[in-house]
């Protein structure tokens, strides 16, 4: 295993300043002064500065579900002058203090719903991965429709421009008063990007409002939008636990 690789699962930090501490000379395998290029194996002690470290001494991950409003752009700095994830949270009272995150996956500017932040690199990156195939439902809103075939169509898979889709779970959930807008249920069990609006614009409907409800084990439920709560430690163990057996 890379080194960078065995740090950031012992909890040291992210790849990159795994890499860093690596190159500052505090890292040692089995007593040596590691190198960016040195291995670990089982059975090897790696310490930093002086204190033997590894995955069962890693502090518990620690998850924050947050309610990311349309507008909000899931980058740390913006070109353009867009509120960027990490803004949006400063402005939040309950955000003081927070320790440093990242995000589980993306929602694009004008997509809301829940967002998971962690503070564990490794795990979302586990969180993301398609291997894992966790539940990731939206509720979607087109204007337009879906006809049988085209929701046949859209649980076995479509390619559109070239790239593939894997099938969905999709069903209409009601139709709007004027009966030109339609709420759908879509779950995904990987997310590529703008995949549901793409699959929606190829059947010839336009994605007018996209929510994201549930990611994994974890739920929207009645959060308000812009708000933000820490995941219970007992749900984030039973989540690791639950990654653990699916391999």
């Amino acid at each position: 295993m890379r080194l960078n690789v065995y740090l950031q699962r012992a909890g040291i930090g992210s790849r990159r300043e795994a890499e860093r501490l690596v190159e500052s000379g505090v890292v040692t395998v089995n007593g040596q002064q590691a190198t960016v290029t040195t291995a670990v194996e089982d059975g090897d002690v790696v310490a930093v500065d002086g204190k033997t470290v590894g995955v069962e001494t890693a502090p518990l991950p620690r998850i924050y579900k947050y309610h990311k409003p349309v507008g909000v752009i899931i980058t740390a700095r913006d070109h353009e002058g867009r509120k960027t994830l990490y803004e949006a949270l400063a402005e939040l009272p309950e955000a003081k203090g927070m320790p440093r995150v990242m995000p589980v996956g993306r929602l694009d500017l004008n997509s809301e719903g829940l967002l998971l932040l962690t503070t564990d690199g490794g795990l979302a990156q586990t969180l993301m991965s398609p291997k894992t195939e966790l539940r990731r439902e939206y509720h979607v809103r087109v204007f337009g429709g879906l006809s049988e075939k085209q929701l046949e169509q859209f649980r076995k898979g479509v390619t559109v421009d070239g790239v593939w889709y894997r099938g969905a779970e999709v069903e209409l959930l009601k139709t709007g008063d004027t009966g030109k807008n339609r709420w759908y249920k879509v779950v995904l069990r990987e997310g590529k990007n703008r995949e549901i609006r793409r699959i929606f614009n190829y059947f010839g409907c336009e994605v007018n409002r996209l929510l994201r409800v549930q990611y994994g084990p974890f739920t929207l439920g009645d959060m308000p939008k812009h708000a933000l709560v820490e995941v219970p430690a007992r749900e984030v163990e039973a989540l690791i636990e639950e990654l653990k057996a699916r391999g």
